[in-house]
């Protein structure tokens, strides 16, 4: 992830200009309670990506389905799983799969898409094309026993397909959040007959979130003047897709948590959306969140603020100051939810500690 982003660095202190610092490294940030937080939150430049360390933490090591379980999906489908010995678990972020991991039916998982990218999934095969496109094919090829998904992933012919093809699949609830970790990971280990362990797993998922947010509150400015106004952008530069993402995103509440103040609630912006010039002027921000492959599918910072010219009349485009994630991992909302939360403030607050 260190060499998505070229050209980009970080330079600490007031007097510092945009370009002058070293590269940032891709280091695995540190517990933000062992950092040595910045006086002012807008004395630094440049771009901090925030890297996690994504090993599986599974909470079982001897997991057994209790099958046949019958559930009702997020759409109200009832579905009997009778057997979860070759699961395929796949949506836009990755979530589902992680999740199967950290319950401790890792090795049972035979294909992922292409979000599921940490060790050792992403030695498995690929079921989705053309991006997040779902290819029945490579599907039925696998014989998956259950298939769990959302609606984060299409086309949903594709859904219809392997149903009819008599595979039992579970659609989980595609929204994500903060508030929906625990309820995600409790419906996903109940199709999969392994409830005990799902509600371990969000006790401890949620535990840890709940230690990540206060270290956060001990650093982020009290006062909402204070706070670094930010917002969250989309990018696909090779594709011209420029999004602000809004209320309602997931990313509002990602801003809310690490004590920053989210422009998109302030100028009215809801779900997303295209960037307008006329949205940005509004935002004024600070701070832009971004995925790291986004930032360098724009060409960098420099490529970004020649697509984006307001972007550049900003306080965050004038000190080209970003915090970057790995596109799997920032959006995720699942069981490393407390480490994101934990990277992305060490970048915000403490962007010394990644160099």
């Amino acid at each position: 992830m260190a060499g998505a982003v070229s050209g980009c660095g970080l330079a600490l202190g007031g007097t510092s200009r945009p370009g002058d610092a070293a590269p940032a490294s891709s280091r695995v940030a540190p517990p933000l309670a062992q950092t040595t937080p910045l006086d002012d939150p807008r004395a630094w430049d440049g771009v901090a990506e925030a890297v996690i360390d994504a090993q599986v933490d599974p909470v079982s090591s001897d997991a057994v389905p209790r099958l046949p379980v019958t559930v009702t999906d997020a759409q109200g489908t009832e579905v009997t799983v009778t057997s979860a010995d070759r699961i395929l678990a796949l949506d836009v972020y990755g979530t589902l799969a992680r999740t199967v991991y950290d319950l401790g039916l890792g090795d049972r998982l035979v294909g992922r898409d292409v979000s599921t990218q940490f060790s050792p999934a992403d030695q498995l095969p690929l079921v989705t094309q053309n991006g997040h496109d779902l290819a029945a094919e490579a599907i039925l090829a696998l014989d998956p026993t259950v298939i769990l998904t959302d609606t984060s992933l299409g086309p949903w012919d594709v859904v219809l397909q392997l149903r009819d093809a008599g595979i039992p699949v579970v659609v989980l609830d595609s929204h994500r959040s903060l508030d929906d970790v625990a309820a995600l990971t409790r419906s996903t280990a109940a199709a999969l007959g392994v409830p005990e362990q799902g509600r371990e797993l969000a006790r401890r998922t949620q535990t840890r979130i709940d230690q990540a947010e206060q270290a956060i509150g001990r650093v982020a400015p009290a006062s909402e003047a204070d706070r670094l106004r930010t917002v969250f952008l989309y990018v696909r530069g090779d594709a011209g897709v420029y999004y602000l993402f809004g209320e309602e995103s997931g990313a509002d509440d990602l801003i809310d948590a690490l004590g920053l103040y989210d422009v998109a609630e302030e100028i009215g912006w809801n779900g997303m959306k295209p960037v307008t010039d006329e949205a940005i002027v509004a935002a004024q921000p600070d701070l832009v969140v971004m995925m790291t492959k986004g930032l360098a599918s724009a060409g960098g910072v420099e490529g970004l603020l020649e697509r984006l010219p307001a972007l550049a009349n900003t306080p965050a485009g004038e000190h080209e100051r970003f915090v970057t994630m790995a596109d799997s991992q920032i959006l995720g909302f699942g069981p490393d939810s407390a480490a994101v939360l934990n990277a992305l403030a060490v970048a915000v607050y403490s962007p010394e500690a990644l160099r």
